[in-house]
């Protein structure tokens, strides 16, 4: 049932507060009073929604009443004046005082309710711009990186210590952790805010096209480039390039790169000159890179330009006074995007968030939020509608926690239950554990060279 509004009618006729009270009493909750010292005394004691006043009464008249309400109240009402022919003079200046309009006696309950509806719906909008702009003051403030814990208290003052520097970043962190979240935290709270922000994915493009992505190419470069294009570094230019999955670029590929990090210039493929560029590097990996130095798989000279900041992103599992605050973000912005009600999450719900590892850190509790909230039906999601048995169910029975079991044995069994549980799908398994395809295919390829059966 939708709460009624509550209005108050200030008149010093007995016959206007009548018929106001009578014509108004099924829409709203209507008290009435005759002067604006009764007025006074009652938004003293009771909040009211909106205040219809005359603008001539004895004693405290409308206009002094107004000046109370916009100086004393905290969370004013709205104000709407009412006024004869000959004074509407004083309604003007009502509104040039903070009045929200005037109606003129005598006036019909449709002109009424018009303009009562417009009055509401504009209080409306003025709540929803404040909750906005108190929900991008706080984003802006937390850099977009949600969570209350030390550890990212400890991120966000990090970023703001070197938000300005030129020096490239090195991000680490687990699969899910939300790297790609702290990259653009990093440009958009430094000087280089209004410039571009690129990303290029180094796992998802091909080492043939890897090269002319980066640096782009001159017209008649290789068959097909009819046209000359700019690549990454060029789009970039002045602002930050973001080399997410870092470790997965070709060898030969990071000796190019390398360079361009040394001489801060490129060339186009195909072109006779180089390009200076203005470009802050910003690398992302989920790898530990020094075991990939060792096995030979990336060069140990562009880890150490890369590395010139580094940042590591702690995963969930050890921040796990953030994952309340997490769950109830994803479940209101589904809920927004689903076209569905406002969700509670149960506490006991809450609690079994709380208890699980997550090793597909925010992405999988992101996932696992989104599917709950899509398949609801009623006003609560409880650890069913959340499928958290799913999520972990038979992990402890097919290890020995005693015999101090690790996090790789038990994410590697999480790993193989899922493909299992999905026939092989190795799409579908990677989308429940909320990581790529790629780092699925790359953890599989590391069991079964250990000898495990893979599942499908």
């Amino acid at each position: 049932m939708t709460k009624k509004h509550r209005v108050l009618v200030v008149d010093d006729e007995q016959a206007m507060r009548d018929f106001l009270t009578a014509s108004m009493t099924g829409k709203y909750q209507v008290t009435a009073v005759a002067n604006g010292a009764e007025a006074i005394d009652l938004l003293h004691r009771k909040r009211y929604d909106l205040v219809l006043s005359d603008v001539r009464m004895p004693g405290c008249d409308g206009l002094a009443l107004l000046a109370f309400i916009r100086s004393e109240l905290e969370e004013p009402p709205l104000v709407i004046m009412m006024t004869a022919f000959g004074t509407i003079k004083e309604a003007v200046e009502a509104t040039k005082q903070g009045a929200l309009d005037y109606l003129t006696k005598p006036f019909g309950m449709d002109q009424l309710e018009h303009v009562f509806d417009r009055a509401f719906e504009l209080r409306k909008l003025r709540t929803e711009n404040r909750t906005l702009r108190s929900t991008l003051r706080t984003e802006r403030e937390n850099l977009g990186l949600l969570g209350t814990s030390r550890a990212m208290d400890q991120l966000r003052d990090q970023i703001r210590m070197i938000a300005d520097a030129r020096g490239t970043v090195l991000l680490q962190g687990e699969s899910g952790t939300g790297k790609e979240i702290a990259a653009r935290a990093i440009h958009e709270a430094g000087c280089r805010c209004e410039r571009p922000f690129i990303r290029i994915n180094c796992a998802a493009i091909p080492e043939t096209l890897l090269e002319s992505e980066l640096f782009g190419y001159e017209r008649g470069a290789f068959t097909g480039a009819v046209q000359a294009r700019q690549g990454k570094f060029e789009l970039a230019d002045g602002g930050t390039l973001l080399l997410d999955e870092i470790s997965e670029m070709p060898f030969a590929m990071q000796a190019k790169l390398l360079r361009v990090l040394q001489e801060r210039e490129f060339m186009r493929l195909g072109a006779k000159y180089a390009i200076k560029t203005d470009v802050r590097i910003v690398a992302t990996t989920n790898c530990v890179l020094k075991e990939e130095i060792r096995a030979k798989r990336f060069r140990e000279d562009l880890y150490y330009r890369l590395n010139v900041i580094p940042l590591t992103i702690v995963p969930l599992r050890e921040r796990r006074e953030d994952i309340p605050l997490l769950a109830d973000h994803f479940c209101r912005a589904f809920c927004a995007e689903n076209g569905k009600g406002v969700l509670a999450i149960s506490e006991a719900a809450l609690r079994s968030l709380v208890a699980l590892d997550w090793p597909g850190n925010v992405r999988q509790l992101q996932n696992v939020i989104e599917r709950a909230v899509i398949m609801s039906n009623g006003p609560v999601l409880d650890e069913t509608i959340l499928g958290l048995a799913d999520e972990m169910d038979g992990i402890e029975a097919k290890l020995d926690l005693d015999r101090g079991v690790t996090l790789k044995e038990m994410e590697r069994e999480l790993i193989l239950r899922k493909l299992r549980l999905t026939g092989g799908n190795r799409t579908r398994t990677a989308s429940e554990l909320g990581i790529s395809v790629r780092t699925l295919r790359n953890k599989l390829h590391i069991y079964h060279a250990s000898g495990v059966k893979i599942p499908g």
